[in-house]
This record gives structure tokens, C-alpha cells and sequence, in this order.
């Protein structure tokens, strides 16, 4: 789990490079800082679980097992990119892995997690979809329709609230009157409760307790987790609406850095095998960043290829 955090937080920070020098482009959304989550989450899960995401989900992604290669690829938009350069930062796929996606639109996953996970209920299949999604989808009516469905139908689904406490530029107690959003979640008839989203071990913890949950029938289950984002909410954010001191408060509670300490106490992580986990992971960024700069990007005649149907379809 120390890897896969790294792995999210050396490739974003990368990603904060490129964008700055214009090579990628459109909206970025970074993940520092909540790398726990999706470390500690996709730990819990199979591999014929899915996942299904937000437009901050590069961690996800990653976490999931996603290419750091197929990844960059897609945020330089070239046709080795997962989702072959048409989607961006904001729209990763990965079909082979499960992975149903970043979505743009603030809680549009939710319907579509409800929807994989009643097709694997009613074709009997011994799986669980995971669901990512802020605090600030929990205002959307996609969250409400969903939550009832899930609980009314016991849907094999799992729902993972990323609480960073800030819906882009708004703080949870400004557009939430009961800010306990387990509680709330619990009114729905699930299984909730809320978990340290900075500590990868009682997060992996959690989820796998709830995986196990739903697994065993008990329905939708939902995981609050309380984190929080080090960096604005996109690269084009001026970050005006939070204190210095509140950011730097929360920075002493680094989940790698935590996560590190601990291996270090326990004898289980030398310096020496941190620079070398460092110099792997620096050597698999700097191949994925070769790899994009000299992929293809997609040809003009095929722009309209996975658009439209190449076959009209035929009415019985």
C-alpha cells in the first residue's frame, strides 16, 4: 500500500509538471493527499469487483492497477492512452480492470455503480462495484435516487464517500446542515460509518469489512471517509477559500509520510529500501512520460470512430 500511494503521489506530481509546462492539457484534478483512500480501498477488492469513479480519479486509476504508461498517454490525448486519447484527465477506462471510469459530471457515477451492480445480483455473480465520490455529490439527487434504490433492491454496492470537506470551493458546513454524512447515509437502511481517510491500514480495514458485508448479502454498505486534498481543487483554482494554516494542519498527517513512519518504527522499511522504491517508481514515470511523448496521436479520419454506429441498427 506505501507503493501504490507513492505511485499516485510521484505521478501526479509529475502531472503538475507537465501541465505547467503545457503539455498537458484541459482541467487536471489532483489527488495529494487522499492517496489512503485509494490505496486502502482497492486492497480490499477483487479483481472482478468494479470501480467506478470521479473526475479526480488518476489514484483510483493507479490504485486499481491502471498503467502509469496508459495513463499518461491519456492525459497527452494520444491513442495509446487507456481511453485512447479522447477523455483526458477526467475520463480514464479500463474495461480489462473493471475500472467503469472517471466521470465528469459531480455524482454521475453513482446511477451507473447502481446499474453494474444490479446487473451482477441479477445474473448471480459474487461481486461487489465500488463507488468513489466527494461530499460534494452527497448534495446531488444522484446520491438520494441511488442510496434508496441500493438499499431498496439490497444492491451488492459499495459506497465510498471521499469527504476533503471542501465541494470545490465550498466548505461541507456551508451546503450540509447535519455534516455527519454516515449518519445521514445510514438513514437509507445501510450499513455506514465513518473511517480516518489519512490512515491507509484503518481504511484497507474498513473496506474490506464492508466488501466482506456486502459480499455476505447485507446490502449496500457506505464508507465516509474523512480526508483531505493538500492541493486546490484543479490546477485552475486559486485556492482563496481555505486558510494556509488549516492546510498545513493537515499536511502533518501526510498518509504516506504516516504510513512510512510506522514500516520505519516496525523495522519493516529501511532507508535503503525507500530509495529504491523512490528510484523504481521515478524510472516508471520517466518510461510513461517517454512513451507519451512519442505515441500517435488519433488520426483525423478516425475522429468519428466510436461515435456513431458503423451499422444501422435493424428493428425486429
Amino acid at each position: 500500500m506505501l507503493e501504490s500511494m507513492l505511485r499516485v503521489r510521484r505521478f501526479e506530481e509529475r502531472c503538475v509538471e507537465l501541465y505547467s509546462a503545457a503539455r498537458i492539457r484541459g482541467f487536471m484534478h489532483l489527488y495529494i493527499g487522499e492517496e489512503a483512500v485509494a490505496a486502502g480501498v482497492n486492497e480490499a477488492l477483487t479483481d472482478e469487483d468494479a470501480v467506478v469513479s470521479t473526475y479526480r480519479e488518476h489514484g483510483h486509476a493507479l490504485a486499481r492497477g491502471v498503467p502509469a504508461e496508459a495513463i499518461m498517454a491519456e492525459m497527452f490525448g494520444k491513442v495509446t492512452g487507456c481511453s485512447r486519447g479522447r477523455g483526458g484527465s477526467m475520463h480514464l477506462f479500463d474495461v480489462s480492470r473493471r475500472f467503469y471510469g472517471g466521470n465528469a459530471i459531480v455524482g454521475g457515477g453513482l446511477p451507473l455503480a447502481a446499474g453494474l451492480a444490479l446487473a451482477d445480483r441479477m445474473t448471480d455473480r459474487d461481486r461487489v462495484t465500488c463507488c468513489f465520490f466527494g461530499d460534494g455529490a452527497f448534495a446531488e439527487g444522484e446520491f438520494h435516487e441511488t442510496a434508496n434504490l441500493a438499499a431498496l433492491w439490497g444492491l451488492p454496492l459499495l459506497l465510498v464517500c471521499e469527504n476533503n470537506l471542501y465541494a470545490m470551493g465550498t466548505a461541507l458546513a456551508r451546503h450540509q446542515a447535519q455534516t455527519d454524512l454516515a449518519l445521514r447515509a445510514a438513514g437509507y437502511g445501510m450499513v455506514a460509518w465513518a473511517v480516518d481517510g489519512m490512515d491507509v491500514l484503518a481504511v484497507e480495514e474498513a473496506a474490506r469489512r464492508a466488501a466482506e458485508g456486502v459480499r455476505a448479502g447485507g446490502g449496500p454498505h457506505f464508507l465516509e471517509m474523512r480526508t483531505y486534498r493538500f492541493r486546490a481543487h484543479s490546477m485552475y483554482d486559486s485556492d482563496r477559500y481555505r486558510d494556509k494554516t488549516e492546510i498545513e494542519q493537515w499536511k502533518e498527517r501526510d498518509p504516506v509520510e504516516g504510513l512510512a513512519r510506522r514500516l520505519r518504527e516496525a523495522g519493516e522499511l529501511s532507508d535503503e529500501a525507500r530509495t529504491a522504491l523512490e528510484d523504481r517508481l521515478a524510472a516508471e514515470i520517466d518510461a510513461a512520460v517517454r512513451a507519451a511523448d512519442q505515441a500517435p496521436e488519433e488520426p483525423i479520419e478516425d475522429l468519428l470512430k466510436y461515435v456513431t454506429s458503423p451499422v444501422k441498427a435493424s428493428r425486429p
